[in-house]
């Protein structure tokens, strides 16, 4: 049986993504995100559900365990996020002081925080936050997090979707140690790819020409400094199209003429809930 690993504990947000994606699966969870890159570069039967940005808030931060372990990615997987108040059975909001969460959870509920007067408190994850509120026993302290955290911690949903816009999602990758690619059909692609431009004015600007000159397109560019400087930077791009596309492969040869590194991440279908 594959092992799937996740950041946080059981309900976790990752939890629910990967119930949705592995149905016989077994699903461990990891406390570090770090924890979980290091198992799955070990283990060949292993893989991981990374959550790497949020429709709302923008990147979670895991950019540089990317660069450092460059890990296959499999597929990236969109899941909707319906934050959730809740609280031991029979609780009140009236009854509710403190409120606890991961902080990307609690600034995607300010609205209601702030309309209910609650005294935020920001943990590792949001899970874990409900895990906490189940074991105080104190009515005076809630969660925000997922339903299945509510089932996961007998703990009561107090006030379903509380967060500030409907239609929030993350964006989860699914990763591993072996190198797979699907075969080039007529389907959408993402190729993902790391690279580091060797150290000469204009680099970036003249790198990036033949993505224009091929009409590829480039759905993400970020830029990152290498640990322990602030002078060298390595950059994360996704683009529209498979490797094995013409257009695709003279764009990467051009890029590559600029580079000091370059890494393909991997390349998959695009979720279907990219066009909506």
């Amino acid at each position: 049986m594959n092992k799937i690993y996740f950041q946080g504990t059981f309900g976790a947000y990752s939890h629910l993504a990967a119930l949705s994606i592995f149905k016989d699966a077994e699903i461990i969870p990891c406390k570090t995100f770090d924890e979980c890159f290091l198992k799955a570069s070990k283990d060949d039967n292993s893989k991981i559900i990374i959550p790497e940005s949020n429709r709302i808030t923008g990147n979670i931060g895991i950019e540089y365990l990317i660069f450092k372990y460059r890990l296959n990615i499999y597929s990236e997987y969109f899941q909707k996020i319906e934050h959730n108040l809740l609280g031991l059975p029979g609780t009140k909001i009236s009854d509710i002081k403190d409120v606890y969460s991961h902080g990307q959870a609690l600034s995607q509920c300010s609205k209601f925080i702030k309309s209910n007067s609650l005294i935020e408190h920001v943990r590792a994850d949001t899970a874990g936050s409900a895990e906490m509120v189940s074991k105080t026993k104190d009515k005076t302290k809630a969660a925000i997090a997922s339903s299945l955290s509510a089932k996961t911690y007998n703990l009561e949903i107090i006030k379903k979707n509380i967060e500030n816009e409907k239609g929030n999602l993350t964006r989860f990758l699914i990763m591993g140690k072996n190198i797979s690619q699907p075969e080039f059909g007529n389907k959408k692609y993402i190729t993902s790819f790391l690279f580091k431009l060797k150290s000469k004015p204009a680099a970036l600007y003249q790198s990036l020409g033949g993505f224009a000159i091929n009409g590829v397109n480039l759905t993400k560019l970020q830029s990152y400094p290498e640990k322990n400087t602030f002078d060298s930077f390595f950059f994360l791009c996704d683009l529209d199209g498979h490797i094995e596309d013409k257009k695709v492969q003279k764009s990467l040869e051009e890029l590559g003429l600029h580079c000091q590194d370059f890494h393909v991440l991997g390349v998959f279908e695009a979720d279907k809930i990219r066009g909506k």
